[in-house]
């Protein structure tokens, strides 16, 4: 689905409309964070409901230096004017912080051209390696459903397509520890990097431990049973047990003792089945008698003798072979990766800015009195939490009076 080009159609569509949207309200924004002139109206904060007030024994000249110099410090740049009644100050930090949510909204335009590119010019496909084999071609495995001869029934088809991932991958080794259930607890691979010709590196790859190599991860995915290359028979005489040894390789042929015949050695089956059930890994064969009658024989590895139910001349039973597996790796490709990862860290930046700071404005009034006495008024707005700001509102009034 992630590769099907409606679905990237609709990510450029929902891109164009996060734009357009930024757009809309960002000349509205900008005005706010980069204004021609700072103003502010002081009747406008004489009527916050945050507004400190308290009365301290000093002039309002040696206070007004004093907490221009704290205001400067704890906020930012101060505007100060003088009043009739005494003189007012003002200073903000924080303006830039409206633009939080444009650093989310390009965080998630780099999340889309990250999937876009990934869409367009990666893939996730399939690789299985027998030991000892090289190949430096992947698959990508599509399904479509295909309608029966009836309207009620419907056939899965599976389309492998091939794909050159520009290097190859032999698989030296492959180890599978179980546990005593028979539960797989560890399977690995031991992979060499081949490229024009010559041997780059090796590496050991298990689950959650890829391999990088030029932009393409492969991981460990899956394992098998893979085709052994002989097999170890003991060919028995029912008759009186006379037992003949013979090592003998896949598609090759064997006389039987006595000239009654040849046994040729045709597969290997990791799941056989014998009426219903799964007897497990199985040589197949078949026997070809000297009258030319021919018959097909299977050979199960945990049933030694269940070759002589078959009641012939001669009974196979399978003493030794080499057990050889294969592996299944996933052969990714995403160049459009590095644009998740800088969409990922941008948007912690941008809900960091838009949910945890904010503008604020400070506001403070010394009105001057006849008993050298000053009256003390202070504060602030906030474009989120106001709460939290009127506690930094009382912790600044706490401050000021031990000015």
């Amino acid at each position: 689905m992630y590769h099907a080009w409606w679905f990237l159609l609709l990510i450029v569509i929902l891109c164009i409309n996060i734009v357009v949207c930024s757009i809309d309200r960002l000349s509205i924004t900008w005005k706010i964070i980069f204004p021609k002139k700072i103003k502010f109206n002081p009747q406008r904060f004489r009527k916050l409901k945050n507004l400190e007030t308290f009365t301290i024994d000093k002039t309002s000249e040696s206070l007004s230096g004093k907490y221009e110099t704290f205001l400067s410090k704890t906020v930012g740049a101060v505007i100060k004017e003088e009043t009739e009644t005494g003189t007012v100050m003002y200073a903000e930090k924080g303006r830039w912080t409206r633009m939080g949510v444009y650093v989310i909204h390009s965080s998630i335009l780099l999340l889309f051209i990250g999937a876009l590119i990934g869409g367009l010019f990666g893939f996730k496909a399939n690789m299985q390696l027998d030991e000892g084999e090289t190949s430096d071609t992947a698959f990508i495995v599509k399904k479509r459903i295909d309608e029966g001869e009836t309207s009620d029934t419907a056939f899965i088809v599976k389309k492998r397509i091939p794909v050159n991932i520009g290097f190859s991958i032999k698989c030296n080794d492959f180890f599978v520890k179980f546990y005593d259930t028979g539960a797989p607890e560890e399977f690995r691979s031991t992979l060499t990097i081949i490229e024009n010709g010559k041997e780059s590196f090796t590496k050991d790859i298990r689950v959650n431990h890829p391999l990088r190599y030029k932009g393409i991860n492969i991981f460990q995915a899956s394992y098998g049973t893979a085709q052994p290359d002989s097999v170890a028979l003991e060919i028995i005489r029912l008759s009186d047990k006379d037992v003949t040894s013979k090592t003998i390789k896949i598609g090759q042929e064997i006389q039987l003792p006595e000239d009654q015949g040849v046994f040729k050695l045709e597969g290997f089956l990791p799941h056989f089945d014998f009426r219903g059930n799964n007897l497990g890994e199985a040589f197949i064969g078949k026997i070809t008698q000297k009258d030319g009658n021919s018959f097909q024989i299977a050979l199960p590895i945990k049933f030694p003798t269940f070759d002589k139910m078959r009641k012939g001349t001669f009974a196979f039973v399978v003493k030794k072979f080499e057990q050889k597996y294969y592996t299944g790796l996933q052969v990714t490709k995403d160049p459009g990766i590095w644009y998740v990862y800088s969409g990922f860290i941008l948007m912690i930046i941008g809900c960091w800015i838009t949910f945890f700071m904010s503008h604020q404005s400070y506001f403070i009034e010394i009105e001057k009195n006849k008993t050298n006495r000053s009256k003390i008024s202070i504060s602030g707005t906030t474009n989120r939490n106001s709460q939290g700001m009127k506690l930094k509102i009382q912790k600044i009034v706490t401050k000021l009076k031990d000015k």
